[in-house]
């Protein structure tokens, strides 16, 4: 390289280095100015959470007279004492019937859907029969369905096969899922065909390539369901709201719906609703947070086909 070439080499090549340190310098204030955005906004969405489980500590006059207040005036657990029984005040609040049913009904429904969704999915992805692009447009269309349309044929429907006001008729019409079956379906697609065929020349079947084989792999697509059906199941309101009458069939959302509307007891009662509130949401809580990896892991699965 001559040495003309070379200062020509420099000079291009000057006006870059001395905009890098110009560019980092004017960067760094605007980095700093959106972090500081993302943490403002990260508190103002946590504040009704901190509010709610600060309440939860407040007595009845000082929820009242200080709603905003992040600090009770008198700490006290009355609130958590009443709504497990521990307290001698006679609240009329069946908290632990509600947890119960909740609990029993959430479970039962995550089961059902995380058989009989990975079942049908498996059977729209793999197997060929006829009729089965029709099926899965009807799976797409009740996606597209508003769960309210549904309201009054799922109590027609209740009502005349006698299953009305019984936890049957509150866990069966929500043990399969359209959503469910279509996550299912695309994870399913997504794995090679290559291992089922592997299996099927050692003599596995149908259901046995679909349980041992398919179904292991599906791991992050099976938290990923077990995460939205318990979420739905645990949070599900205008299904028991048509399925259910009585008071002994109450779960946490109809129960706390009839609470906070005033049908147990007058006064505002903020103290009491909003400890309800907060322990109903942990359960739903603590499952994401613990699984949050996988879930986001099955929410992308299928996205790649080969």
């Amino acid at each position: 390289m001559t040495a003309a070439t070379a200062v020509r080499e420099r000079t291009r090549r000057a006006p870059h280095d001395r905009g890098r340190p110009v560019l980092s310098r004017f960067r760094l204030p605007w980095r700093l100015v959106g972090y500081a955005a993302v943490a403002g906004l990260g508190l103002l969405y946590l504040l009704p959470f901190v509010l709610q489980l600060v309440t939860g500590f407040k007595t009845d006059p000082d929820a009242a007279a200080h709603p905003l207040s992040l600090l009770p005036t008198t700490p006290t657990t009355a609130a958590y004492q009443r709504l497990f029984g521990l307290s001698r005040a006679v609240d009329g609040v069946p908290f632990l019937r509600w947890l119960g049913n909740s609990a029993l009904i959430a479970v039962l429904v995550t089961a059902g859907r995380v058989l009989f969704d990975s079942m049908a999915g498996y059977a729209l992805a793999r197997l060929r029969f006829r009729g089965r692009s029709v099926l899965f447009g009807f799976v797409l269309a009740v996606m597209a369905v508003p769960g309210v349309a549904l309201l009054i044929p799922k109590f027609l429907v209740l009502n005349t096969f006698g299953l009305f006001d019984t936890y049957t008729g509150m866990i069966l019409p929500l043990m399969v899922d359209a959503a469910g079956i279509f996550i299912m379906k695309q994870f399913f697609e997504s794995v090679p065909r290559e291992v089922e065929e592997a299996a099927r020349v050692d003599g596995a079947g149908v259901f046995r390539i679909f349980w041992s084989v398919v179904l292991p792999m599906a791991r992050p697509a099976l938290i990923t369901l077990t995460i939205l059906s318990f979420q739905g199941s645990w949070n599900e309101f205008t299904h028991f709201l048509v399925s259910t009458q009585s008071g002994q069939y109450e779960t946490l959302t109809t129960g706390l719906a009839r609470f906070v509307s005033g049908g147990l007891g007058g006064g505002t009662q903020y103290p009491l609703k909003l400890a309800a509130a907060l322990l109903s949401t942990l359960p739903v809580a603590a499952l994401f947070f613990c699984f949050q990896r996988y879930f986001v892991s099955g929410a992308n699965a299928g996205a790649v086909k080969e």
